[in-house]
């Protein structure tokens, strides 16, 4: 059994140490350690590294201009590649002159056929694909690769550096804890190469992973990471769980971060806590900035437009639809992408920023029995079934209509009975319509919650 452990742990954690190993049976076997339900890790070459910490060195020192016009070499580059090689934008023909003579694409572009996205002359045999559920009722599945993924830390470091924290963390410490707050989360612990292979858990904070649900603050406090990471209905329910530790700062992305929880937890943990705009798509692409009332861009190879309803581009200052073309995935490279998000594009301090950002705000629904339910354990509930698009309101009542667009044979009752088994007995329509939206905002509820 050990050595079929030895076996799995190479192919997850590549080059793996000694005191590495030590640190990722510690963090699985502690005893006030979570039901880890899954596994996974970083699947980095050792000789990938250098090229690893090159890049946080670019990011690190970087200009950030998102401006599209005058196309600068490496966008032209960019889009020369991506239109040669990937079959979508291969369709558009010749390279334009300008980032605007292209059409823009949207969520729904990419789930109805994510492979015509993906370039033609990618190697696949490292190639890794992570499932998005969203908030727009098309989950995507999105190619990348173990240095994408790694890519992340570089960017993130930089939003940290913003607010006065270096990383520290190196071999023997934890890194960073990842919280959920989900009926079904995937858990799993890993180690950092570029940092040394110092620890990283990804917990779910909700009871039932828990032998005891007393384990958890011990589990934190034992663990003493440096950074948290969650989004705001995980780091909602960190604040009701009681220990001692005091992270050097908590990154909340996914989700709009509302100021008054944003306010709890500096309180509480007395260190800055990071709102990052970040997409599943695209990766983190900006960090509020309380000094600029902003979100302040992180990447400098992402060409951002606020377009109009109609597809036009808008002038600083003006507010529209965040359209995004560039990024750092390679794998998945992205032409005109329209977020769904809205923002203007403003130059404060010398610096672009997105303001008045509306991203995707967390949505907690009530439960017939009164229990709270996030928005994703929602998502899970309905994974089972193909439906392209859907929306689910909860009524001020607490009654509940979902409708499904784009489908034309459902099985409603079995829709209906999933849901029920999350929510319990309350009142709940179900309708179908063969129509996809252009536009769905996906959860919404009007009790407030």
């Amino acid at each position: 059994m050990r050595d079929e452990m030895d076996s799995e742990d190479a192919h997850r954690y590549p080059g793996l140490s000694a005191a590495g190993e030590h640190l990722l049976r510690y963090l699985r076997e502690h005893p006030h350690a979570p039901i880890y339900r899954n596994a996974s890790g970083h699947r980095l070459l050792p000789d990938e590294l250098p090229a690893l910490l090159a890049f946080a060195d670019q990011v690190r020192d970087a200009s950030i201009d998102p401006r599209a016009q005058p196309l600068a070499p490496w966008l032209r580059s960019f889009i020369a590649h991506t239109m040669a090689q990937t079959p979508h934008y291969r369709a558009y023909g010749s390279p334009p002159e300008q980032l605007q003579d292209l059409p823009s694409i949207t969520r729904g572009d990419l789930a109805r056929d994510v492979a015509a996205f993906v370039p033609d002359d990618l190697p696949i045999d490292r190639l890794i694909n992570f499932r998005t559920t969203g908030l727009t009722g098309q989950p995507l599945l999105i190619a990348s690769h173990p240095t994408v993924a790694a890519r992340y830390l570089a960017f993130h470091q930089r939003a940290l550096r913003r607010f006065g924290v270096e990383l520290r963390s190196s071999a023997g410490d934890v890194g960073v804890l990842l919280v959920g707050w989900q009926q079904r989360c995937f858990t799993y612990v890993s180690v950092t190469p570029q940092l040394g292979e110092c620890g990283l858990a990804k917990i779910n904070l909700h009871e039932a992973d828990w032998r005891d649900p007393s384990d958890r603050g011990q589990y934190i406090d034992d663990l003493r990471p440096e950074v948290i990471t969650g989004d705001p209905l995980s780091l909602a329910a960190l604040l009701a769980i009681s220990f001692a530790h005091q992270p050097r700062a908590i990154l909340s992305t996914s989700m709009t971060l509302l100021a008054g929880l944003r306010t709890q937890l500096e309180l509480r943990f007395a260190c800055p806590v990071l709102d990052v705009y970040s997409l599943n798509e695209a990766g983190p692409i900006a960090v509020y900035d309380p000094a600029l009332d902003a979100h302040v861009l992180l990447q400098q190879h992402m060409i951002i437009e606020i377009l109009n309803e109609q597809g036009q581009p808008l002038a600083p200052g003006q507010r529209g639809e965040i359209t995004l073309t560039g990024g750092f995935n390679h794998c998945f490279p992205l032409l005109r992408y329209r977020t769904g998000d809205q923002a203007a594009l403003e130059l404060r301090a010398g610096e672009w920023v997105l303001a008045g950002l509306a991203g995707r705000a967390p949505v907690r629904f009530r439960s017939a029995s009164g229990a709270p339910i996030n928005n994703i354990d929602v998502t899970h509930a309905l994974k089972p079934f193909a439906l392209p698009q859907y929306a689910l309101l909860q009524r001020a009542d607490g009654s509940f209509s979902l409708a499904i667009h784009g489908i034309q044979n459902a099985d409603l009752r079995a829709v209906e009975s999933a849901l029920r088994a999350l929510l319990g007995e309350v009142q709940l329509k179900v309708s179908a319509h063969r129509q996809l939206c252009d536009k769905l905002v996906q959860y919404r509820s009007e009790l407030g919650e």
